[in-house]
């Protein structure tokens, strides 16, 4: 840091990487076990961190699980807006993940070719 500026730009950054780990707003979880990894998991998680960069959607929470034992429906996402049901997205792909939060995220629309489970909220 070599100036006042650089440290207000930090901080605003970081200010912004505190409000992703709140418990508010759209989640969406991916599918991490050694199954989704193998599957393509690193790649559909940078595309979602990139697609949501992009769109400065800043009130996405993104975080990673463990295998649910679907694994022949890997890359596993899921998306959870406040109020309405749990998705489960299968076989994703990078190049699915614009479709994802421009459809569903962002406008609360299913993508429906793609949906392998929908949860219900209790």
């Amino acid at each position: 840091m070599k100036s006042l500026e650089d440290l207000h730009k930090l901080r605003e950054k970081l200010k912004a990487d505190i409000k992703l780990r709140k418990d508010e707003g759209t989640k969406i979880i991916v599918g991490m076990g050694t199954c989704g990894i193998a599957a393509g998991a690193r790649e559909v998680m940078s595309a979602i961190l990139d697609e949501l960069a992009v769109r400065k959607l800043l009130n996405v929470q993104v975080q990673q699980t463990g295998c649910i034992g679907m694994c022949e429906k890997e890359v596993l996402v899921d998306v959870i807006r406040p109020g309405e049901p749990r998705i489960t997205y299968g076989k994703v792909k990078p190049e699915d993940v614009k479709k994802i939060i421009a459809e569903h995220v962002v406008n609360g629309r299913i993508v429906e070719e793609l949906v392998v489970g929908k949860l219900e909220q209790e």
